[in-house]
């Protein structure tokens, strides 16, 4: 058996150990927010956190999870207002939508890390997650808005 917890529910799974996160997540817990996107850790669809950290789903066997604390985009807030979520909302960051939940993952670990980052602070540590439709500008807008809010 492997357990794990994902978005603070303990899981004991006898899940093949070399069954990666990603499809765990999304095939066997139903968790479908967190995206295959290249499955070669070079976009950051499938970006969840572990132990807080950001990491790429699509790399992670869950016999590498044993013990680990995973937060997906569903564990962020229940009623999706977490502060990064109502200001994806209020810059209008999605246009495809495909790639946002891993994006705010990857901005969340900013945020907890990082709470006043700089515009281009927001841009290096955001290089690794891609959007296809290229609304980087307003990705760094609502990060900017969402640590506003946070620190006030």
């Amino acid at each position: 058996m492997i357990s794990f917890k994902i978005n603070g529910n303990l899981i004991e799974t006898d899940a093949a150990p070399d069954t990666l996160l990603l499809v765990y997540l999304r095939e066997i817990e139903g968790l479908t927010g967190t995206k295959y996107g290249c499955g070669a850790a070079m976009c950051g669809a499938c970006m969840v956190h572990l132990d807080g950290q950001p990491m790429f789903s699509c790399q992670l066997r869950i016999a590498n999870v044993q013990g680990r604390d995973i937060t997906t985009i569903e564990g962020m807030s229940e009623a999706g207002d977490h502060p990064l979520q109502k200001a994806w909302v209020d810059e209008q960051v999605p246009q495809c939508g495909y790639c946002q939940s891993g994006q705010i993952m990857r901005a969340a670990a900013l945020l907890a890390s990082n709470p006043s980052p700089s515009e281009q602070e927001i841009r290096s540590w955001m290089s690794t997650n891609l959007c296809r439709c290229s609304t980087y500008n307003r990705i760094v807008k609502a990060v900017q808005r969402a640590a506003k809010e946070m620190s006030s």
